[in-house]
């Protein structure tokens, strides 16, 4: 479903660079660029203007002056024209470039400056625009931590993240950022995770509980266990996400990509054959105009300008990196720019139930050991259960910790996707999971009576020696759920819920979600079975979950949407989109931010192809068309799509 890395070059000045732009660079790098192009604009409007003021009186002067605004006005758009000639690229740069030198060969010195500082002005907008999708990493970079508190026995020493290994205990102190991910063991605080969620809320903090590294502890002394490395922490994958999805292309982007040294030789062959024409058939001057009688080569040069496609292939990844930046700001992050465009075009939604409608944070309503001892039940299911980010796994972790349980060294611990886990204990095997996967095949004719499952609750059985027992754990709905399934339905989506749990559980939660569509008892392949039935059927399908099992389902719809950074890994490295905060609502919000990026695009497009279209048929009709006018259309349609684009930085949410 993520597309992967590989994208060509790109084929021209804009899309070029847009890719520098996703790059990795410090803030402050690209804030002396920006600066850097914003000084050189002003120069160049500087001399230009001064040159146009000793025009009349000076002209060894204004002529000096004008080197002097082609000088500033030219160096960036001069830097990125040698860098395509040296892979052998004649672009959009090469048409750009060719035609200041030629301005000033037939005397049209002011068209050249005024080409060059409408260049230089659209050109540093758009690095201002893709600079800004750079601040929402720059953000999360800010807020790590270099260093971390271990507790070793008695005594603390701090250490460089980087030199953190799962397994450690780190102490963090109240107004400290969490520099790893850890597993609550001591204390209770809250959280500020608005640098990862959006959510302005703290989050509470006890012991069981996950704290993810870049958030900040904003109470209480806390400790914990570290979980994974600096480097595959939540902020360091939230990063990883964001910078991978500024370099992946969105289907219109790759489209606009196609224009690049074909379109360059057209043009270049166009505007050979119009002074040609111009020269042969219409008997005009050949390079200097007479008097109201413009040149075949001044006419030339005039098609050359409006010909550049330079708004055109700006058009798209302006609009869609603007909406990585603003979607990863609030909370959403996009992998690349195709799932923005495909998300407007979604008619079915498939929603997962535990985590996804439901709150997902399980808690244990009761707890029975059938048969064998306690310890080894206890012991068992809290070395096993915190491998697992399932919901269940997480409630029962907390259960096990909240009672001061004593876990077993466990190894070689696996997945069994829809059904539980298995792991071994000193050569014995335990089992976690529903009861038809956990329990022994002939425990209808033991000596004790398993009861009945009860129709919304879940359960997780475990079974490790002799020792057999069961969680049962309770789930609520979430509050917004049923708002967001009807304020779907409004919006003329088809909405289903898909799971695996009993049908009465099912049925309960569909019905309080306000859904008339459910289908139960599905294990991973029925899921993935019932995403292609309805791909099938015609519909454009958004699969939303959390879990493991739902990992094929985000492969397998069109759009996969993961909920949060609490959800699987497994989830959200094959998601489309990711939902920072846990929040349903932003499934809303981030469709209509499809659909605000769609109809920005569609203008953006339209802007500069009518330009190009609407200044090329004029240029090549009229014979008078002034060489300033076509190079203000040009580079003034180029600064309109840009600022256009900016728009989606400040889009309005739906209430």
């Amino acid at each position: 479903m993520i597309p992967e890395n590989t994208t060509p070059e790109p084929a021209d000045c804009c899309s070029r660079r847009s890719a520098e732009s996703a790059a990795p660079a410090n803030d402050s790098s690209w804030w002396g660029r920006w600066q850097g192009m914003a000084l050189r604009t002003v120069l160049c409007v500087v001399a230009s203007t001064l040159a146009w003021w000793y025009h009349e009186e000076s002209h060894s002067v204004s002529t000096a002056l004008f080197m002097v605004a082609y000088l500033f006005g030219g160096w960036d758009l001069a830097q990125e024209t040698w860098n395509d000639l040296l892979g052998w690229r004649f672009d959009t740069h090469f048409l750009m470039l060719l035609v200041v030198p030629c301005t000033a060969a037939i005397g049209a010195w002011g068209e050249g400056a005024l080409l060059l500082v409408l260049f230089s002005l659209s050109a540093t907008l758009e690095n201002f625009a893709l600079g800004r999708t750079r601040r929402a990493i720059e953000a999360l970079l800010r807020g790590a931590p270099k260093q971390a508190l271990v507790v070793e026995g008695d005594q603390t020493r701090e250490l460089p993240i980087e030199q953190i290994v799962p397994g450690m205990i780190v102490r963090v102190m109240p107004g400290q950022s969490i520099p790893i991910d850890l597993r609550v063991t001591e204390g209770e605080s809250s959280c500020d995770e608005s640098s990862l969620t959006g959510e302005s809320l703290p989050v509470s903090k006890k012991v069981g509980d996950e704290a993810f590294s870049g958030t900040l502890n904003l109470q209480g002394l806390m400790q914990g266990v570290a979980l994974r490395k600096a480097s595959e922490s939540t902020l360091s994958r939230i990063i990883h996400m964001i910078e991978q999805a500024q370099q992946m292309r969105a289907p219109s982007q790759r489209l606009a990509d196609q224009f690049g040294t074909r379109y360059t030789a057209i043009v270049l062959a166009a505007c050979s054959a119009l002074f040609l024409w111009s020269w042969k058939i219409n008997q005009m001057p050949v390079f200097f105009s007479e008097g109201h009688t413009v040149s075949a080569f001044y006419r030339a040069m005039t098609l050359l300008v409006v010909a550049s496609p330079c708004a055109l292939v700006i058009s798209v990844p302006s609009a869609i990196l603007s909406a990585i930046a603003y979607g990863a700001r609030h909370g959403i992050l996009f992998r690349g720019g195709a799932p923005i465009e495909r998300l407007h075009q979604v008619t079915l939604v498939a929603l997962d139930k535990t985590g996804t409608l439901t709150e997902g944070k399980l808690r244990v309503e009761s707890s029975k050991v059938f048969a064998g001892s306690e310890a080894d039940f206890w012991g068992a299911a809290y070395a096993v259960a915190q491998h697992s980010t399932h919901p269940i796994a997480r409630a029962v972790t907390t259960e096990c910790a909240a009672r001061k349980a004593s876990a077993y060294e466990v190894k070689a611990i696996e997945n069994v996707p829809g059904h539980g886990m298995t792991a071994w204990i000193h050569g014995d095997q335990v089992k976690l999971g529903n009861r038809a996967f956990a329990l022994p095949s002939d425990i209808s004719s033991a000596r004790f009576v398993i009861p009945s499952a009860e129709d919304q609750l879940s359960e997780m059985w475990v079974t490790f020696k002799d020792a057999i027992g069961c969680f049962v754990l309770r789930d609520t709905l979430r509050e917004a759920s049923p708002k967001l399934v009807a304020q779907m339905q409004r919006d003329g989506l088809q909405v289903v819920m898909l799971t695996g749990d009993r049908e009465a559980a099912a049925k309960a939660i569909a019905t309080a979600a306000g859904l008339t569509e459910y289908r139960w008892g599905l294990r991973p392949e029925d899921k993935v079975a019932a995403i292609q039935e309805f791909k099938n059927a015609g519909h454009v399908v958004a699969m939303v979950g959390d879990g493991v099992n739902d990992a094929p389902c985000l492969v397998a719809s069109d759009v996969g949407i993961a909920m949060g950074a609490r959800g699987s890994d497994a989830a959200i490295e094959q998601a489309d989109v990711v939902l920072m905060n846990d929040r349903l609502e932003n499934f809303i919000f981030a469709r209509d931010l499809s659909h605000r990026v769609h109809r920005i695009m569609r203008q953006n497009i339209t802007i500069s192809l009518g330009t190009m279209g609407v200044m090329a048929l004029t240029t090549s009709v009229c014979v008078t068309m002034p060489l300033f006018a076509g190079v203000a259309m040009h580079e003034g349609s180029t600064a309109v799509v840009v600022i256009n684009s900016l728009r989606l930085l400040w889009a309005p949410r739906r209430r």
